[in-house]
């Protein structure tokens, strides 16, 4: 007679709360909770019969208790799927999918999408983070206590670009010469909150007046030299010149520089206006650039 124990659920010899299945020749991996009111006869494989021998003792320990003893029969057939025991699907990766990397900006231009140009960053200028106006800058990275207002600090250089509104004309050297007094005034006379971080402007004296092209477009600049009433004073600059998009608006660029020690020259000026480009084009069309049309 054949003492081979036929398939089924029996206790795992190890833990008696968990059942293995036994498939009449070996412990498969399939397991299960098992059920507190049963207890069944565990198989006899040769190599496991002292654990086996234990395993009948507890087996009818707990038949005292319960008054139930179920024998459990073999059969040919493959274990019931257990959903709570069945194994784990494969692990999923936690890496997200990936995606399309975003354009890198350009750190050499600050870029003025409404009018149509990219204002250069040079060596030792920067992109500030924030604008009083929120309009595209450029500002040197160094800055100095303002003379008349020293828990402020005022930027060495600084240039800006807006759109030329409510001037009533086109021309680009009318538009200079009557922005160049606004441009002094915010960039030395009293700010938004009425603090005057220069002390304001004692003086003024023209340093240039001419055409200018600039992104490709003729236009034309205005040069201050400004004295003001406390500090070193500076320089500001209006160029005016028609934009390259649609209908072709007049576009201001306004130039801040201090006069005082580190600052930059004014011929740096010239070397931004040179790098002023339309959006796009890796030509400019600066001071010193044939007239375009």
């Amino acid at each position: 007679m054949s003492m081979t124990t036929p398939p089924g659920w029996y206790p795992d010899p190890g833990n008696p709360a968990v059942e293995h299945w036994w498939d009449g020749a070996a412990w498969t991996g399939h397991t299960r909770t098992a059920s507190p009111a049963t207890v069944v006869i565990p198989p006899r494989p040769a190599r496991r019969t002292g654990r086996l021998i234990a395993f009948a003792a507890a087996g009818v320990a707990v038949a005292a208790v319960t008054a139930v003893v179920v024998i459990v029969l073999g059969s040919d057939e493959e274990p019931p799927v257990d959903a709570a025991n069945s194994p784990a699907p494969p692990p999923t990766s936690s890496a997200p999918a990936p995606t399309t990397a975003a354009p890198t900006e350009d750190a050499t231009v600050v870029v003025d999408q409404l009018n149509g140009i990219t204002l250069p960053i040079l060596g030792g200028w920067e992109k500030p983070e924030r604008t009083a106006d929120d309009l595209p800058t450029v500002s040197t990275v160094a800055a100095d206590p303002c003379p008349a207002a020293s828990s402020r600090t005022c930027k060495r250089g600084s240039v800006f670009s807006l759109t030329a509104t409510a001037t009533g004309t086109t021309d680009p050297e009318a538009i200079a010469k009557e922005d160049i007094a606004k441009a002094a005034d915010r960039a030395f006379e009293a700010d938004s909150l009425g603090v005057r971080p220069h002390g304001g402007i004692r003086s003024h004296k023209v340093l240039a007046e001419r055409p200018a092209v600039v992104a490709g477009r003729t236009g034309y600049l205005v040069r201050w030299q400004v004295t003001t009433n406390q500090g070193p004073g500076g320089y500001v600059q209006s160029l005016a010149f028609p934009s390259s998009l649609g209908s072709e608006s007049p576009v201001i660029v306004r130039f801040v520089f201090s006069a005082g020690p580190g600052a930059p020259p004014p011929a740096t000026m010239d070397e931004i206006t040179k790098g002023i480009r339309p959006i796009g084009s890796s030509t400019g069309g600066g001071v010193g650039s044939s007239i375009g049309p």
